[in-house]
């Protein structure tokens, strides 16, 4: 057989038929794991996506009022990413709470969690800071915009 002859037959074709299942399933996997699951098995009332644990909507805090999450809800020196209702609501110091927009200014991803004294994105590392949304470390050179918040008693809500 020479360099340019392509040996054709079962064995070629078995191994063609194996190397396209891999590729197949791997696919699939990649895909389901990409994909939500539209079945929303948690008891949350008001709607939206089911809340991490420790969320308004897991515990019940923010309940029917229209009351985005309880005070007790938010730790003070962190704060809580409610993606759903558009806010990452923080409290910097025992008893302020600061509102900002939970897309991150580089390339619109959304923050992924609080910690440290920042508001942080995961997809290029990003750092906001939990006072002001002022940038704490880029790539992102925007500050995360402000949102208004009212806090009635224990509850918290947009104004």
């Amino acid at each position: 057989m020479s360099d340019e002859q392509v040996q054709t037959g079962p064995a070629t074709q078995t191994r063609r038929a194996l190397l396209a299942g891999a590729g197949a399933l791997g696919a699939a996997v990649v895909l389901s794991a990409c994909g939500g699951d539209d079945s929303d098995d948690s008891d949350d009332s008001a709607g939206g996506d089911p809340a991490p644990s420790g969320s308004a909507a897991a515990t019940g805090g923010a309940g029917d009022s229209g009351a985005l999450a309880s005070t007790a809800d938010v730790p003070v020196g962190g704060g809580l990413i409610l993606a759903a209702k558009g806010v990452v609501i923080t409290q910097p110091e025992a008893g302020t709470f600061k509102g900002f927009d939970p897309i991150c200014t580089h390339q619109g991803c959304p923050v992924s969690n609080v910690d440290g004294g920042t508001i942080n994105c995961t997809c290029h590392m990003s750092k906001f800071s939990i006072t002001d949304g002022s940038v704490k470390s880029g790539p992102a050179t925007t500050p995360l915009a402000a949102k208004e918040l009212k806090v009635d008693g224990d509850q918290i809500t947009l104004a």
